[in-house]
């Protein structure tokens, strides 16, 4: 059948097929403190979790037997709470090299960090840094690049405005040599 067919029967009565949604879909479900859209997959979801990378998000899917096509709002509750304390306390579940905070700081453990403690413990490593006064600490603290990025044409914000051109450096004539001469 060609498209011509296809559209003379659609006209004559029958109706294309339409997809039936469903009643309990839900809209938006929350997980690890991040609001999710319903209609959207499971992997790509688990990335807009602060902390939580393709790699862990891959994790969660293969460990919990997940379809990574599956949507949202097709989850059950007991799921949902699986993920969630998977995220929370992947130790011994996930490898410790696919953790986002490891050797820390203060306590010397490897520690998977999601939401609001990603921000609090990168500003406390900055505050350490600059405190120390590393040179790091002190490219922070003036604005520089800090991961050895060349600053002659990029990071070039402030007063300096580059090369001007000579007749913009020359002062124009004020007023007071004209009424002396008048």
């Amino acid at each position: 059948m060609n498209k011509m067919e296809e559209k003379k029967e659609h006209k004559q009565g029958q109706k294309p097929e339409v997809k039936q949604v469903r009643e309990e879909t839900r809209g938006i479900i929350r997980i690890c403190g991040a609001d999710m859209f319903g209609s959207r997959k499971i992997y790509n979801s688990l990335r807009q979790i602060n902390g939580v990378s393709f790699q862990i998000a891959n994790a969660v899917c293969l460990l919990l037997n997940l379809d990574k096509n599956k949507q949202v709002a097709d989850l059950s509750e007991s799921e949902i709470k699986a993920i969630e304390d998977l995220i929370r306390q992947p130790h011994g579940k996930i490898p410790n090299w696919m953790l986002n905070r490891r050797k820390d700081y203060e306590t010397g453990k490897d520690l998977h960090l999601i939401d609001a403690e990603v921000k609090f413990n990168k500003e406390f490593d900055i505050k350490r840094l600059k405190a120390i006064k590393s040179r790091r600490g002190i490219r922070h603290s003036l604005n520089l690049p800090v991961r050895g990025q060349s600053t002659k044409a990029h990071f070039r914000h402030g007063s300096s405005i580059g090369v001007r051109k000579k007749s913009l450096q020359q002062a124009p004539p004020s007023d007071d040599k004209k009424k002396d001469k008048k």
